[in-house]
C-alpha cells in the first residue's frame, strides 16, 4: 500500500487547501510549497518548507521559474523500484515527492479579458509539468488536481487505503485537466490570430457542468460539459429557478429553442419538441407570441420545451400553465409569473438574461459544432444567420407582396431550425404547419399541410419556406393544393425551370435565396 512522506502543494484555486494541508500535516507528511500557496499556509500557522529551500535555487523572473528544477521533477519521477533511479536520487540528493497537489492558473478567465499580455501571464508552465510528471508516475505518486478530491484523498490517507485504483483514477483526471487547459489556450490563440478554422489537430477544452440522470434513454449514462468560453448565452450560464433536474433531452431542446427565439427582435416564442419547432410566433407581447406558437400545433405542444426572448410576465405564465410543459427558458421571470409557475412542481424554469441581449441577432455562442460519427468526429462552423433578404431574387412572374415578403422572412428564419427535409408553413409571423426530417421533400410539404388542417388552420394565402431546393415540381403542386401563395427556397436545382413553371401556373410568387440551410 501507498505511504506518503512528502507532499508538494502549489494551487491557484485555494479553496479547501488550508484544511487539507492540516490533515496532511497531522499524518506527519512534510509539506513543500512556493509563492502564494506557501504564504497562505504559513499565515495559517501551518509548517511548510519553501521550494527554494529544497532546490537551493531562488524564484526568478517574477515567479515564472520556481518548480522547474531536477530536485522537484526528479523527486516526482523517480521509480521507487528501479535500482538505477534510486542510485541517481541518492547520489544527487533528490528526495522522493509522494503527493503532488496542483491546480492551474485560471486561463479561461484571463482569456476572456481580451488582453493578450494578461492571457499569456496566465499560461501556467510549472503546474502542468508537475501534474503530468505526477500522473505519469501514478504507480508511486498520488496527484490531486481539484479541491473536490481533497476529502476522499485525506480520508484514504488517514485510513491507509491509497491503492493503485485511486492513484490511476486521479492520474486520469489529471491528464484530462491539463488536456482541457491546453485546449483552452490553443482555441484562444486561434481566435486571436485567425488561425485556420479547421485545425490539423484538435483539442476540445471541456469541463463537467453536471452529471445527468441518464441520456436519451434510461440505460445510457450522460453528462453536460461546457467549453469554458464563458459565453453569456451558453446553457452553463443559465440559472434554474424551479423544477426537476434537467435531462439530456431537455438540454438539447433548450439549446434548439433558444437558438430559434433569438432570431427575432420582436417578442417571440419557440415551442420545441424533439429538437424541432412544433410552433413559433412573434407578436406584440410574449403572452400572445406564446399562445400563437402553441396553437401552431397544440397536440405536439404537450410535453414541449419553450423559449421566449422576453421576460415571462403573469399573462404569459397563465397561458403556459394551461399546458403540460417540460421546461421554459427566458431572459427573466417576473415575481408574479414565477409564483404562478412554481405551483407546477415538475416544470423546469430556466433564467438566461443574455437571451434578451441577443434577441434579433440569431447569434448563439461562438465556436464550432462537433458531432460524433463511427470512429471519429465531424466539425463545422455554425450556420450563422445573416439578414440577406436584400439578396433574394424573384424567380416567378409574380413578385411577393410586402405582407408576403414579411411572412416569407419569418418562415425562412424558422426553417433554419427544422430538421431536413424542412418545410414551414406560416400565416403572417406564426407557424401553422411544419414538416420535418422526411426522406422526401414532397412528403414534408404534405405533412406540413396535413398538420395545419388537423389543427384547423386556414392555409389559403399561407407562405412556405423550404430549407433546400425542390428537386421536382411535385412539391410546388402540393403547396398550391394547400393554398400557398408565396414560397421561399434556395434554388439551385437542375429542374428549377420546372418548379418556376409550376409556380407561374399556380400564380405563386417564389423567391430564391441562393443559400441552403440543411439541419441534420
Amino acid at each position: 500500500m501507498f505511504t506518503a512522506e512528502r507532499a508538494l502543494l502549489s494551487v491557484s484555486d485555494k479553496s479547501g487547501i488550508e484544511n487539507f494541508s492540516r490533515r496532511l500535516a497531522a499524518l506527519g507528511i512534510e509539506l513543500i510549497s512556493s509563492g502564494g500557496t506557501a504564504k497562505g499556509l504559513g499565515e495559517a500557522g501551518i509548517d511548510v518548507r519553501l521550494v527554494s529551500d529544497l532546490t537551493g535555487a531562488p524564484e526568478m523572473m517574477g515567479g515564472r521559474v520556481k518548480t522547474l528544477h531536477p530536485k522537484i521533477h526528479g523527486g516526482i519521477l523517480q521509480r521507487r523500484d528501479d535500482a538505477g533511479d534510486m542510485a541517481d536520487a541518492e547520489r544527487l540528493g533528490v528526495a522522493p515527492i509522494d503527493l503532488v497537489v496542483v491546480n492551474l492558473y485560471p486561463f479561461d478567465d484571463a482569456s476572456c479579458s481580451g488582453d493578450l499580455d494578461h492571457a499569456l501571464d496566465h499560461i501556467d508552465i510549472g503546474g502542468p509539468a508537475m501534474i503530468r510528471a505526477a500522473a505519469k508516475s501514478f504507480p508511486y505518486v498520488l496527484v490531486v488536481t481539484s479541491p473536490d478530491q481533497y476529502d476522499e484523498v485525506a480520508e484514504r490517507l488517514e485510513a491507509g487505503k491509497v491503492d493503485t485504483e485511486l492513484r490511476a483514477r486521479l492520474a486520469l483526471a489529471a491528464f484530462r485537466h491539463t488536456a482541457r487547459y491546453d485546449g483552452a489556450i490553443s482555441l484562444d490563440l486561434a481566435r486571436r490570430f485567425d488561425a485556420p478554422a479547421l485545425p490539423h489537430e484538435l483539442g476540445v477544452p471541456l469541463r463537467l457542468v453536471q452529471t445527468l440522470r441518464y441520456g436519451e434513454n434510461p440505460h445510457q449514462a450522460a453528462a453536460f460539459y461546457d467549453d469554458g468560453r464563458h459565453d453569456p448565452l451558453a446553457l452553463s450560464a443559465a440559472r434554474q429557478l424551479h423544477g426537476k433536474e434537467l435531462s439530456f433531452n431537455n438540454l438539447g431542446d433548450l439549446s434548439a429553442a433558444l437558438s430559434l427565439a433569438i432570431e427575432f427582435s420582436e417578442p417571440a416564442a419557440a415551442v420545441m419538441k424533439h429538437a424541432n419547432p412544433s410552433g413559433c410566433a412573434t407578436a406584440a407581447s410574449p403572452a400572445d407570441a406564446y399562445e400563437a406558437a402553441r396553437l401552431g400545433d397544440p397536440v405536439s405542444a404537450f410535453g414541449s420545451v419553450v423559449a421566449l426572448n422576453r421576460a415571462v410576465d403573469e399573462a404569459t405564465a397563465q397561458r403556459i400553465k394551461s399546458t403540460f410543459v417540460e421546461a421554459v427558458i427566458a431572459p427573466a421571470f417576473k415575481a408574479d409569473a414565477l409564483a404562478l409557475l412554481r405551483k407546477k412542481k415538475a416544470i423546469r424554469l430556466i433564467e438566461l438574461p443574455a437571451i434578451a441581449e441577443r434577441a434579433g441577432s440569431g447569434r448563439g455562442p461562438e465556436g464550432f459544432e462537433l458531432r460524433t460519427v463511427a470512429g471519429g468526429y465531424l466539425m463545422q462552423e455554425r450556420d450563422i444567420p445573416a439578414d440577406d433578404t436584400g439578396a433574394w431574387s424573384v424567380a416567378t412572374a409574380r413578385s411577393p407582396s410586402a405582407a408576403e415578403l414579411d411572412a416569407l422572412s419569418f418562415a425562412w428564419k424558422v426553417c433554419r431550425h427544422v430538421k431536413s427535409n424542412a418545410i414551414v408553413l406560416a400565416a403572417g409571423t406564426r407557424t401553422i404547419g411544419v414538416g420535418a426530417g422526411q426522406m422526401s421533400r414532397v412528403d414534408s410539404v404534405k405533412i406540413a399541410s396535413r398538420n395545419a388542417h388537423t389543427h384547423d388552420h386556414d392555409t389559403a394565402g399561407a407562405v412556405l419556406a423550404s430549407d433546400a431546393f425542390f428537386p421536382f415540381r411535385d412539391g410546388i403542386d402540393e403547396a398550391h393544393a394547400a393554398g400557398v401563395q408565396a414560397i421561399v427556397q434556395p434554388g439551385g436545382s437542375k429542374r428549377d425551370d420546372e418548379t418556376i413553371e409550376a409556380a407561374n401556373e399556380h400564380g405563386i410568387a417564389m423567391v430564391f435565396t441562393g443559400k441552403r440551410h440543411f439541419l441534420h
